[in-house]
C-alpha cells in the first residue's frame, strides 16, 4: 500500500485555524441541536402536547407569493437552505483549497462517504423490499456532523486532528450526496418556468462570483430569488442553497483579506449551527409516543431498516470504502491514522438526524402515521448511534493512551 500519498498528510496552519473554527461552531451546534430534540421529545408528550402541534403547524408568510407555509415547512425548505448553503461553501473550500484539492488526496474521504451511503442504502433497501416503506431509502445514508462533533467534543479529547478533519472532510461529502438525493428522488411538482428562472438566477450569481463583484445586498436580492424559484419549481428549496454554496468564490483576489466564500460562511455559520438546525430539530423531532406501540413500531421494516442501515451500513461501507480505494489506487490513508480510527469515524457517521428528518418529511407528507413511525425509527436509532459511537471513541482513547504510556 502506498504510505506516500496521505488523505491528511499535513495540516497547514491556515487550513489548521480554519478547521479549528469550524469544528468548534459544529461542536456548539451539535449541543444545541440534542437540546432542541430534547424539548421537542419532551413538549410532544407533555399535556401542553396541542400547543406543540399547533406552533409547528402555524402558517405565515404571504399568500400572494404562495409562501403560507407551516413553521415546520420553513424551518425545512428555508433554514437548511442556509445550513445546505453553508455545507456548499465548506465542500467548495475543500475541493480549492483544503483536503479535496489534489483528486489523490480526495480519493479516500470521497469513497468513504459513498460507501458508507451505498451500504445503508442497500441494507435498508433488504429490510424493506416490497413494503410501503421502500421509498424511505434515503433516511440512513446521512451523516450528522454537529451530533458527531459533540461526541467527540464530550468524550473525545485527545483524539488526533487527523481524525477530526476525516470526519468533516467525509461529512461534507456526505452532505453533497445527501442533497443530490433529495434533488434527484425527493423533489416533485416540477414547474418548468420556475426551473428555468432559478437557472438564469444561479449563472447570473456565479457569474458575479467569478467576476469579483461584491455587493453583499445584490448577492442577498439574487439568494432570495434563487431560494423562491427553486421553491416554485419543485425541487427541494435547499439545494439552492448547497448550489449557492458551491459557486462562492474562496480564492483570494486583488488586495483581500478574507474571500466572499469565507466571509459568507464565517458571518452564516453560528446562525447555522446556532439557530437553524436546532430550530429545525426542535419542529421536526416531536414524535408523539403515547399513540404507538413500541412493540409493533420496533419490529417495523422501517425501523429495522434505518436502524441496521446507519449502526452497521454507515461503518462498514465507510471503511470498506476507504481501504479498497487505500488498497488499489494511489491514494492512502494518513500515517497518523489507523484503520481502527476509520472504523471510529464510521460509527460516528452513524448518527443521522437532520437530514434524515428532512427526507422523512419529504418522503412521508400528509401520511401522519407513517411520518410518525420515520421520526421514531431516527430518534431510537441515533439515541442507539450516540452511546456506541461514544463507546467507540472512548475505547480507542484508552487503546492510545496505554500505547503511549508502554
Amino acid at each position: 500500500m502506498n504510505q506516500e500519498v496521505g488523505v491528511l498528510n499535513s495540516i497547514n496552519p491556515k487550513q489548521q485555524g480554519w478547521l479549528t473554527r469550524v469544528l468548534r461552531d459544529e461542536t456548539t451546534g451539535g449541543m444545541l441541536l440534542l437540546c432542541a430534540a430534547a424539548i421537542a421529545l419532551l413538549w410532544a408528550n407533555s399535556d401542553w402536547h396541542a400547543s406543540y402541534e399547533y406552533f409547528v403547524d402555524f402558517r405565515i408568510g404571504p399568500q400572494s407569493l404562495d409562501l403560507d407555509l407551516p413553521i415546520h415547512i420553513w424551518a425545512a425548505d428555508g433554514l437548511l437552505a442556509i445550513f445546505f448553503f453553508v455545507a456548499g461553501v465548506e465542500l467548495k473550500h475543500e475541493f480549492v483549497t483544503g483536503t479535496l484539492s489534489t483528486p489523490r488526496l480526495a480519493a479516500v474521504p470521497i469513497a468513504a462517504a459513498l460507501g458508507g451511503m451505498i451500504a445503508s442504502a442497500t441494507i435498508f433497501l433488504i429490510a424493506n423490499r416490497g413494503t410501503d416503506f421502500s421509498q424511505a431509502w434515503g433516511l440512513p445514508i446521512s451523516t450528522d456532523i454537529a451530533f458527531a462533533l459533540a461526541v467527540l467534543a464530550v468524550v473525545g479529547r485527545g483524539l488526533p486532528m487527523e481524525l477530526r478533519s476525516f470526519l468533516l472532510t467525509l461529512a461534507v461529502v456526505n452532505d453533497l450526496g445527501a442533497i443530490t438525493v433529495i434533488a434527484l428522488f425527493y423533489s416533485s411538482g416540477f414547474n418548468l418556468l420556475a426551473f428555468f428562472a432559478a437557472a438564469i438566477l444561479i449563472i447570473i450569481f456565479g457569474i458575479l462570483q467569478r467576476q469579483g463583484f461584491s455587493n453583499p445586498p445584490v448577492f442577498i436580492i439574487l439568494a432570495i430569488g434563487i431560494w423562491y424559484a427553486t421553491l416554485q419549481s419543485g425541487v427541494h428549496a435547499t439545494v439552492a442553497g448547497v448550489v449557492m454554496g458551491l459557486l462562492m468564490r474562496v480564492r483570494l483576489k486583488n488586495n483581500e483579506e478574507v474571500s466572499p466564500g469565507d466571509c459568507a460562511e464565517s458571518f452564516l455559520r453560528p446562525f447555522s449551527a446556532g439557530f437553524c438546525v436546532p430550530a429545525f430539530a426542535l419542529v421536526s423531532a416531536g414524535v408523539v409516543l403515547s399513540g404507538i406501540s413500541l412493540n409493533e413500531v420496533i419490529k417495523q421494516p422501517l425501523t429495522i431498516g434505518v436502524l441496521l442501515g446507519l449502526l452497521i451500513g454507515q461503518p462498514l461501507g465507510i471503511t470498506l470504502g476507504a481501504f479498497l480505494t487505500a488498497r488499489f489506487t494511489k491514494g492512502a490513508l494518513n500515517p497518523n491514522l489507523s484503520w481502527w480510527d476509520v472504523l471510529v469515524v464510521g460509527t460516528l457517521a452513524s448518527i443521522g438526524f437532520t437530514v434524515a428528518l428532512l427526507i422523512n418529511e419529504v418522503t412521508f407528507a400528509g401520511q401522519d402515521s407513517l411520518l410518525a413511525s420515520g421520526k421514531f425509527a431516527i430518534v431510537l436509532t441515533n439515541g442507539i448511534a450516540i452511546l456506541v459511537s461514544s463507546l467507540a471513541v472512548v475505547l480507542r482513547l484508552r487503546f492510545t493512551r496505554r500505547k503511549t504510556q508502554v
